[in-house]
């Protein structure tokens, strides 16, 4: 069977040359890997961290940390019983 997906040429050429330097004899050949683990639900990305993204200062994960101990130890967390509830604790505080 013979899959056609439109791409733009720049698109095409870009992928070409990343699926030749890992190492795959073609832009098809990756292609059809990228197809099979889709198919078996096995397909993870990484995303690598950009350099606009923001670096916590040392006390805001120092903060953070704490907050996480919090939450695993149900630890200064409210627990509302319904929406009403919840808009009222959020209104009041």
């Amino acid at each position: 069977m013979i899959l056609q997906v439109p791409v733009s040429k720049t698109l095409k050429n870009r992928a070409e040359a990343v699926a030749l330097d890992y190492g795959f004899s073609s832009l098809q050949e990756s292609v059809r890997l990228f197809l099979a683990k889709l198919a078996k639900r096995s397909l993870s990305f990484e995303i690598e961290p950009k350099e606009e993204y923001v670096k916590l200062s040392p006390a805001a994960q120092r903060r953070y940390s704490a907050m996480d101990k919090d939450f695993e130890n149900d630890r200064n967390i409210y627990h509302a019983k319904n929406i009403d509830d919840l808009m009222r604790h959020l209104h009041e505080g």
